[in-house]
């Protein structure tokens, strides 16, 4: 546990220790996505993570991904997020906004319109609508109008959650959604200067980075990379080849940090670690969910150069997980039929110590 509880600068803050609540997605919106009023009592009871990273937040109609995901592109959105951060730091608490576009990880039936992606390549699976289990069906390739126009839809994104009070950003090139979608050369055969060779494929993001960074500081800005991670029908063939040349593009730009999934390949997570000359954030939530397991998980990503350590299930169910890991007591086991719905069950029920040991004692 060295260091784990230690305070640690971050993005113009002082984190109280380097636990990240991760980003997940849970589904309490309204259908067109504007928070629900239970997702503050929700992010408020896990204040004491050193810093919470939003569930993926969609910046614009066609950039939604399924049924009952949030966004922040309306005036009723901003002010449902704003209740959320305020209550975030009333609670003593530090948040960033995570944004995201799906790419050709959607459908009409969410938006009206057909998908969007750097090529004309289909997503193998079944879209996540309002009524049916319909395919995905095939996108269509961003013109050069549109992908200038994504870039100021994550901008306005930025720039709105900065307004309304977020801590920073931090953009989704991750799990088989848009950006990363540009980056392979499976899902991106385009011919233009945003294909090719990795220079190419990594222009969109490194542009939607540079673009969000200008706007509210590098400093405050963060991405999410997954490398060689097969969610969402990806295939990453080059990738040891690619994410070196995205992470130098990204660290000219002083971007305040980088939040890997090790996904399929630990071992180039790490090296692109070592690589990032500033703060690395580590997805370390994945094994299992005890107290013990988790302090391993915590200290093995330290040792390969985190900063920071997000964990998504165990701050799901441990609304006090630094609390519970500083004094070594046991986890909550959490519930995956609440998981998407079920408004305040297995939601913002999960009892925190004082509350278990009140129950063990009466």
């Amino acid at each position: 546990m060295s260091g784990l509880f230690d305070p640690i600068p971050f993005g113009g803050l002082t984190l109280p220790n380097r636990l990240v609540m991760s980003p997940m997605g849970r589904g309490r919106t309204t259908a067109d996505g504007t928070p629900l009023p239970v997702m503050a009592e929700y992010y408020a009871q896990r204040a004491a993570a050193g810093l919470i990273i939003s569930e993926a937040t969609h910046p614009s109609p066609v950039a939604v991904g399924h049924a009952h995901s949030v966004r922040l592109h309306t005036a009723e959105q901003a002010r449902a997020w704003a209740r959320v951060v305020d209550a975030v730091h009333d609670a003593g608490g530090r948040m960033y906004l995570q944004i995201m576009h799906a790419g050709r990880v959607s459908h009409p039936d969410l938006h009206g319109e057909t998908p969007v992606a750097p090529s004309a390549v289909r997503a193998d699976g079944i879209a996540r609508v309002f009524d049916g289990k319909p395919a995905y069906p095939v996108p269509r390739p961003l013109t050069r109008d549109d992908i200038d126009a994504t870039i100021e839809d994550f901008v306005r994104c930025a720039r709105t959650a900065a307004g309304i009070g977020f801590d920073g950003v931090e953009i989704h090139g991750a799990n088989g959604y848009l950006l990363h979608q540009f980056l392979s050369p499976v899902t991106n055969a385009r011919e233009d200067e945003y294909g090719g060779d990795a220079e190419g494929r990594i222009r969109f993001p490194a542009e939607v980075a540079r673009a969000v960074a200008a706007e509210i500081g590098p400093e405050r800005t963060g991405i999410r990379l997954s490398p060689g991670f097969p969610l969402n029908d990806m295939s990453e063939p080059d990738r040891a080849e690619v994410y070196p040349v995205l992470l130098d593009a990204l660290a000219a730009l002083g971007l305040g940090h980088v939040h890997f999934v090790a996904g399929s390949d630990p071992d180039l997570v790490h090296e692109l670690s070592r690589r990032w000359p500033h703060t690395v954030v580590i997805n370390a939530g994945t094994g299992p969910l005890d107290a013990d397991g988790t302090l391993a998980a915590a200290d093995k990503a330290l040792a390969h150069g985190a900063g920071l350590l997000s964990f998504g299930r165990q701050f799901l169910a441990n609304p006090d997980l630094p609390e519970r890991l500083r004094t070594r007591a046991p986890l909550n086991a959490w519930n995956p039929r609440f998981f998407y719905e079920g408004g305040g069950q297995g939601y913002t029920d999960y009892p925190v110590l004082a509350a278990s040991a009140a129950g063990t004692a009466s």
